[in-house]
């Protein structure tokens, strides 16, 4: 735990990325109505991660195949993206106000995902889940702004809060205290999304989902079904 990085690990996680791509227009936009600009550090990371879990929905269904689905200004335009896709835009977000910012990426078993995921994954281990490290109050707190209010609601969970301060990752239990999510195992963070190799990643570990049709699936409703 450090007061202030040295300036130029500062710069490497306030820079835009490719894929964190915090210069972009409409990232820069949406950053800055979020949050007042007089608020703490502190204050705009916590609003920022809300504006992140609940403006954009979480979909795992979109395309591992295509790097728009890791780059931050394209989930911003769709409205939706899964998990990787929404870390990148919170980092981004937080970037555009000065806040370093980073990606970090986990294995994550998941006791409660719908059986209709469960079965095109083929798995309920979620191979390079990803989540946001921001510096705030001198240290790195981790951040997960996957899923948003109206899917917690249908799954059965409150949504996950960050205060700017706590680590929040993802619900150990769900509302009625069983197993939800496990981080089974860190693969560290980066200043950027690793695309290429993600997709190459997702291609190996999910190949079921290769090859379906996954146009019009929604994770939603597939809960509210369940």
């Amino acid at each position: 735990m450090t007061e202030h990085l040295p300036e130029t690990i500062s710069r490497l996680y306030t820079d835009p990325g490719e894929y964190v791509d915090s210069d972009h227009p409409a990232v820069e936009a949406f950053a800055r109505a979020a949050v007042p600009s007089d608020a703490s550090a502190r204050d705009k990371a916590r609003r920022l991660y809300t504006a992140v879990r609940d403006g954009i929905r979480y979909n795992p269904y979109v395309s591992m195949r295509s790097p728009e689905s890791y780059r931050a200004s394209s989930v911003l335009a769709a409205g939706n993206g899964y998990c990787v896709g929404k870390a990148a835009l919170y980092a981004a977000a937080c970037r555009v106000h000065g806040i370093p910012a980073r990606v970090g990426f986990a294995d994550v078993r998941n006791h409660l995902t719908t059986e209709k995921l469960r079965q095109s994954m083929g798995s309920d281990l979620f191979t390079w889940h990803g989540f946001t490290d921001v510096f705030v109050d001198g240290a790195w707190r981790k951040a997960t702004p996957t899923f948003n209010d109206t899917l917690c609601a249908k799954l059965g969970v409150k949504p996950l809060d960050f205060d700017g301060h706590a680590d929040a990752l993802l619900h150990p239990f769900d509302g009625e205290g069983r197993a939800y999510m496990q981080y089974v195992n860190d693969h560290g963070s980066y200043h950027d999304v690793p695309a290429k190799f993600l997709m190459r990643e997702m291609a190996r570990e999910y190949a079921n989902m290769q090859g379906e049709d996954l146009a019009g699936r929604d994770m939603e409703r597939e809960a509210a079904e369940q």
